[in-house]
């Protein structure tokens, strides 16, 4: 008996229904804002993940050496990808680029909750304008994409903030400050205690007094941003904090500003993000984890040999947003659904299969008998697939050149001439032939 790999996942039908219903509705808003869909591969030379994220990221990678002697990877994530795509067509594309993609990925770790080897995900990137609207439709399409599935604002918030904030503030401490290494260290500041957060400042180049002071900056309320302003006195904080508040005004002009809350702790850990980031998470906190993140990253495209281009995007994944989809109550349901049932008595299959291949034309999920039941086994099988409709077509009704509808909700049922049905009708029910 083969056992599944761990951190790898199956999906039966019934659950592959309901992923199905939300990978459809994602997938509907994005393409309602333009973005259009890429067809990526699902392995990359592994140089390509080293040259951005340095050897180590290698334990991460389900990685090897091929029978080219090529070092190659799983793909773990788009970006890198989407970028590789850009720089080697970039004079040929009209911008800004808008694309879309989902599809699995693997990282070799710890599986963990909202967390698997092999997930899905949804990628979203908008490529050649770095205008505030352009980080303010991100954060549009994000929040429509998940009131669409049914949520509203009670039940998520972004928590948005500026990389350059927060690197402009560790400027203006002086001294030889490890900035990356200070931002990863605000991104673990809400899952441990302050005084080891403070220790990690210290690690990278603050001391305990200045340690406090930056986290007493990041604590400001929206309107008194101005105050990192003037404790810094430097062009790169006043563009920043000039930056984050019209992305915030756009967000407003886009409908989506009810759902956006500052927040300069949100640091999102990768080092390519430059501008704006910003964190979906639970409002209730009981998805204790960010749901998902994004924000700019315009010195990515530069990064692959490229020529510069602002970049922003944002990418749910599967496992994180069907938790919170779950806690809110509005997880698709999990059963399947089959809007007619075929059912043949005796030897009738040429006129069962026109009839299903007339239903089927008019759009409907349509299933008949493949394996010679009997009429009992038929009709349980038909309340397994949650049939809506069974068409009985039975040697006596052909007869009298019927066949006979029955209702599954209500067990009603009804003769319709065989010649008229389907017909005309774009969901023939009993009702139209009583």
């Amino acid at each position: 008996m083969y056992e599944r790999i761990k951190g790898f996942r199956d999906f039966y039908p019934a659950e592959m229904q309901a992923r199905r219903q939300v990978f459809d509705e994602v997938e509907s808003t994005v393409r309602g804002y333009g973005f259009r869909e890429i067809g990526t591969p699902a392995m990359e030379d592994a140089q390509l993940y080293i040259d951005k994220s340095g050897e180590e990221i290698v334990d991460e990678l389900y990685s090897f050496e091929d029978k080219g002697g090529r070092h190659v990877a799983l793909t773990p994530e788009l970006t890198p990808t989407v970028a590789r795509m850009v720089v080697a067509k970039q004079q040929e594309l009209s911008k800004p680029i808008k694309w879309f993609s989902t599809r699995p990925f693997w990282r070799y770790e710890e599986p963990q909750q909202g967390r698997f080897r092999e997930f899905y995900q949804t990628n979203v990137d908008i490529f050649g304008s770095s205008d505030p609207s352009a980080d303010a439709e991100i954060l549009a399409v994000a929040a429509d994409m998940l009131t669409n599935l049914g949520l509203d604002a009670e039940d998520f918030e972004f928590r948005v903030s500026h990389r350059d904030i927060l690197g402009g503030l560790l400027d203006a401490f002086g001294g030889d400050i490890a900035t990356q290494q200070a931002i990863r260290a605000v991104d673990k500041s809400a899952k441990i205690e302050t005084a080891e957060y403070h220790d990690l400042l210290v690690d990278a180049g603050l001391d305990y007094e200045q340690a406090r002071t930056f986290d007493e900056l990041l604590a400001v309320d929206e309107d008194e941003l101005d105050e990192l302003v003037e404790f810094a006195g430097t062009d790169r904080i006043h563009e920043a904090v000039t930056n984050l508040q019209n992305v915030l005004a756009a967000a407003e002009d886009f409908g989506v500003r009810e759902f956006c809350d500052l927040s300069l702790e949100t640091a999102r850990g990768l080092d390519y993000y430059t501008g704006v980031v910003f964190e979906c998470f639970d409002s209730t906190g009981e998805v204790s984890r960010a749901v998902f993140g994004g924000g700019r990253y315009d010195d990515l495209i530069e990064s692959f040999g490229g020529q510069p281009t602002p970049a922003v995007g944002f990418a749910p994944g599967d496992a994180t947003l069907s938790l919170l989809l779950q806690r809110a109550g509005v997880w698709p349901d999990e059963e399947l659904s089959t809007d007619y049932y075929v059912l043949q008595v005796g030897d009738t299959r040429p006129v069962a299969a026109r009839i299903a291949r007339d239903l089927r034309e008019g759009g409907h999920v349509v299933e008949t008998d493949v394996s010679d039941r009997s009429f009992g086994a038929q009709m349980n099988y038909a309340d397994s697939i949650n049939a809506e409709t069974v068409v009985i077509v039975g040697e006596r009704d052909l007869e009298n050149d019927e066949v006979t509808l029955k209702d599954m909700a209500s067990g009603d049922q009804v003769q319709a001439p065989v010649g008229e049905f389907p017909g005309e009708h774009d969901r023939p029910t009993i009702e139209q032939f009583e």
